[in-house]
């Protein structure tokens, strides 16, 4: 297990993401999402991420019903704040916010103490579980000034209080994750497909600050939302059609990783975890064969000739290396 900054908190190099078993794009059954959830633990996976955002909750509540089956110090798990559910008139479904669930419930963006500890304390309902390891503030972009100003201090006091052991920021960005670093005294942030493959825009400021300062990084998105899973002109990149050049690109990727005997999928996997700053990989899986495939391909060795000759061929810059 490897430590979140100065916390107590250990993380598994290989963790669960749970978005998609909160019925991510399409449905699945709950007997899909559990045995999902169990081939991880399997796995040795013993590191889950979840949020309220997935799903309205429902993966928050399939993940929490399976972790109720196991020993409670043996395994960590962390979900996130700033987006409070509250109940809705409305019918339908949410596949508009990208989950193929009832709109039974509306999603509220609140980064305020009171938001942050009500929203907290749902989760928690929705897990079954006494507590929760690590806390994020969940996709501050647009709500940076009350995230600072009221989220992060009532993560901190969270903290001090016991209530939980490391707080950090969760989002697809960069930027505003050194601003957390550089500003705040966050144990982890996690970064979701800004440091990868095809986009490393993470290694520009954000890893080295993380480094030097001694907070951990958990890398989420290592397929950029699949295309670097299995490059298609039907992929997507970060949860749209992906652009021809980067389908182009990947597909390059995926020709070289063939010719030193791997898969793309294992060297996109090994790039995120190789930098120093990484404590954790997440890999989101709605399947027991989709849990399987990510850890045999976490396992698998990564030749430095494959390294070498993408950093030759332009694909990777020639100081990056793994």
């Amino acid at each position: 297990m490897n430590r979140l900054g100065r916390s107590g908190v250990g993380v598994s190099p290989l963790g669960f993401g749970a978005a998609g078993i909160g019925n991510l794009y399409t449905p699945l059954d709950d007997e899909q999402a559990y045995d999902a959830v169990r081939a991880a633990w399997q796995r040795g996976v013993r590191y889950f991420d979840t949020a309220p955002h997935y799903g309205l909750g429902l993966s928050e509540r399939r993940l929490g019903a399976v972790l109720r089956e196991y020993d409670r110090a043996a395994y960590t798990v962390s979900t996130k704040v700033g987006r409070r559910l509250e109940g809705a008139d409305g019918t339908g479904d949410d596949l508009a916010n990208g989950f193929a669930v009832p709109a039974a419930l509306r999603r509220v963006w609140d980064f305020s103490a009171d938001g942050v500890r009500r929203t907290l304390e749902a989760s928690l309902e929705r897990l079954g579980l006494d507590r929760v390891d690590v806390v994020y503030l969940h996709d501050p972009d647009d709500h940076a000034e009350q995230a600072f100003r009221e989220g992060y201090p009532a993560l901190e006091k969270l903290r001090s209080e016991g209530v939980v052991g490391a707080i950090g920021a969760g989002m697809n960005q960069a930027g505003m994750l050194t601003r957390f670093v550089r500003d705040t005294d966050v144990d982890v942030v996690l970064c979701a497909g800004r440091y990868t493959l095809l986009d490393r825009s993470a290694a520009a400021e954000l890893l080295p600050e993380a480094a030097a300062r001694g907070v951990a990084v958990v890398i989420g998105g290592a397929f950029n939302s699949g295309l670097l899973a299995d490059p298609t002109p039907d992929s997507t990149y970060d949860y749209a059609r992906a652009p021809r050049d980067l389908l182009d690109r990947a597909l390059r990727l995926k020709t070289v990783a063939g010719r030193h005997g791997i898969t793309l999928r294992a060297a996109a996997l090994a790039f995120c975890a190789a930098h120093p700053a990484v404590a954790s990989v997440l890999a989101g899986a709605r399947s027991a064969a989709e849990v399987h495939d990510c850890a045999e391909q976490f396992g698998v060795p990564v030749p430095a000739a494959f390294w070498q000759e993408l950093r030759d061929t332009g694909l990777l810059p020639p100081e990056e290396s793994s």
